[in-house]
């Protein structure tokens, strides 16, 4: 009997939809399986490129999780039981994006992904893990079976990442410009995404997801970074205090977005050189705490 794979997605820039469709690239053009795309598409989009001022004004609604409307997906998708669905999302601000926290809280996503496999697959600067873990806790009150876990990401230091993502994200330009790399997942990595595809689709036919994860953990889908982990748990609660105070604070809203975005940049430069230090230092003594933390942030497995 065909089996049926449901490949959701919100892509800006392009990046994320190519990763996706690569990784389901095995599936394609085969009599045993039907593939069908959703893309995630809301009613009122964001630019892209970003304007500096509406990026950072973005901040509060999407680190606080706060959907906007998006467009149904079709009939086909509503109406189909599917055996396999690959999740492609992208992270903002330390977060599931807004387009697909609006899907997870939309009205039809249960009728969707109930009692589903999903693959979860993100394309991102470096940091998703925090992230990860909050979007499998919208698939466990789902009910979707999350079954393994896809994460492509910016292979250059922090700093640089920072510089080229900014770059990109605000006039559009990806390539290598000057000093800069290109910014984003690598071109080798993304085109070379199907062979991920390919262990999901042994596990499909066989039926049987229980070791997925560790066969594409062992294949370099999912890098964990100790320090860039207690970067993302800092900035996780500096981030709810001013996505808060700037919801609250309505009146003083641009300014205090103002502030917000000289203190992110600040961070990026300033704060996280000072975490790094101790995080050096506490290393033999924190060594096999990291290690299962960095074995749990591998895994699908919620806390």
């Amino acid at each position: 009997m065909q089996k049926n794979i449901l490949v959701i997605y919100y892509s800006q820039t392009g990046q994320l939809e190519d990763i996706a469709k690569n990784i389901a690239h095995p599936f394609e053009n085969n009599a045993d399986y039907n593939v069908i795309y959703y893309n995630i598409r809301l009613k009122k989009d964001f630019p892209f490129p970003w304007p500096s001022d509406v990026f950072f004004n973005t901040f509060p609604e999407s680190y606080l999780q706060i959907p906007s409307e998006i467009y149904p997906p079709s009939d086909e998708v509503l109406n189909t039981k599917f055996d396999l669905i690959l999740f492609a999302y992208q992270v903002w601000y330390l977060t599931p994006s807004i387009p697909i926290i609006s899907f997870l809280k939309s009205g039809f996503v249960e009728q969707i992904m109930k009692d589903t496999p999903i693959v979860t697959i993100s394309g991102t600067r470096n940091m998703w893990m925090l992230s990860q873990e909050k979007l499998k806790v919208y698939l466990k009150n789902l009910n979707a079976k999350l079954v393994g876990n896809i994460a492509l990401v910016d292979r250059h230091d922090n700093y640089t990442s920072v510089l080229t993502i900014l770059r990109w994200m605000t006039t559009g330009q990806k390539e290598k410009s000057g000093m800069l790399p290109s910014a984003g997942v690598s071109d080798e990595e993304i085109n070379g995404a199907g062979k991920y595809g390919e262990i999901i689709k042994t596990y499909l036919d066989k039926g049987d997801f229980a070791n997925l994860q560790p066969d594409l953990v062992k294949n370099g889908a999912v890098e964990i970074r100790p320090f860039l982990v207690r970067v993302e748990k800092v900035g996780n609660k500096i981030f709810t205090v001013w996505s808060n105070l700037i919801i609250k604070k309505k009146e003083k809203r641009p300014l205090l977005i103002k502030f917000f975005k000289v203190y992110l940049m600040t961070a990026i430069w300033v704060i996280s050189p000072i975490v790094l230090v101790p995080h050096i230092l506490l290393t033999p003594i924190l060594w096999f705490k990291r290690k299962k933390q960095r074995e749990y942030l591998q895994g699908i497995n919620l806390k």
